[in-house]
């Protein structure tokens, strides 16, 4: 099979069609950098560059999308790479209803994504890779806005927290609209909020699934997956464990083991959140060579022998 460009090996892999190798990405926070767009855009594009993953995802910091609605982000980094909120906008029930509809091209927070994504400017460091903003689900919003008390809102002030999840979800639209107008490849739709450890199936139902789907339905004709594609799975290697704590032997391990259960179709390999800030490179770069992709030295580190 010929070598393929990145963007027609990820197509193919969500197609689950043959690929020349099976795609991978990884990513992960640049909190040294990451409240600047220069220097988020930056510290992105040489970590693209030194791992040459199928597609690039811009990883803002965590507190980019609440702050305008008056969450103060913590100087704390968690070993995930992250900040969390040390104040939230939310503290009482009443204050759902201070969640107004936000313009994203002036908002703070999200205004400096777009700030990063025209920073990146296409640069020749991303190759033919699919460049990916990172857009969090109104209902995760919703959580980042309140911290503990969504739950119990959700029960006790339905309206209230469904009115600013409104608010959020038509935010999100509007700033997947200008992103992708920037010339993106697609948004990477993160969903935090779909889990029993947050709310039960049912309140998920009514307050997170119709703004996922409307979202989503939104950026299907206009992403570079498009409306044909049947899917494939992003996933594979543990970064709380593996790669974080183990060999390059054992990631190695990992990623081909990946590779074989899914037959090398419909399969990117990749963590299941962002790399933990302290993840060794010896690991990434096994990753990589295991699986054929481009592997480029990092200036001032000599290389293994």
């Amino acid at each position: 099979m010929k070598q393929m460009t990145r963007r027609e090996r990820i197509s193919a892999a969500i197609e689950r069609a043959p690929v020349d190798r099976v795609p991978y990405a990884v990513w992960r926070h640049f909190p040294a950098v990451d409240r600047s767009p220069a220097g988020l855009a930056q510290a992105t594009l040489r970590f693209h560059d030194h791992y040459g993953s199928d597609f690039l995802k811009i990883t803002p910091r965590g507190g980019y999308c609440v702050e305008a609605w008056g969450c103060v982000e913590s100087e704390q980094v968690l070993p995930t790479g992250n900040r969390p909120c040390a104040s939230c906008a939310v503290k009482t029930g009443d204050d759902w209803k201070r969640i107004r509809r936000l313009d994203p091209a002036g908002a703070e927070g999200w205004v400096e994504q777009l700030e990063t994504i025209v920073r990146l400017g296409f640069d020749r460091r991303i190759g033919d890779a699919p460049v990916l903003a990172t857009v969090f689900s109104p209902l995760s919003i919703a959580r980042k806005l309140s911290g503990d008390r969504l739950a119990t809102d959700l029960r006790e002030r339905p309206d209230a927290v469904a009115g600013a999840v409104d608010a959020i979800g038509e935010t999100v639209l509007r700033f997947n609209e200008l992103a992708l107008a920037e010339g993106i490849g697609g948004i990477f739709y993160s969903i935090q909020a779909a889990s029993g450890s947050v709310v039960d199936e049912e309140t998920y139902a009514r307050f997170g699934e119709p703004w996922d789907r409307r979202v989503l339905e939104a950026l299907r004709p206009r992403s570079f997956g498009a409306a044909r594609v049947g899917g494939a799975v992003c996933g594979g290697l543990d970064q709380w464990r593996t790669l974080l704590e183990g060999t390059p032997d054992a990631a190695a391990a990992e990623a081909k083991d990946a590779v074989s259960q899914m037959t090398g179709r419909g399969l990117i390999v990749g963590p299941g959140c962002v790399l933990m800030a302290n993840t060794q490179d010896a690991n990434v770069a096994a990753v990589v060579k295991a699986l054929g992709g481009p592997l480029k030295p990092i200036p001032g580190l000599k290389p293994e022998l």
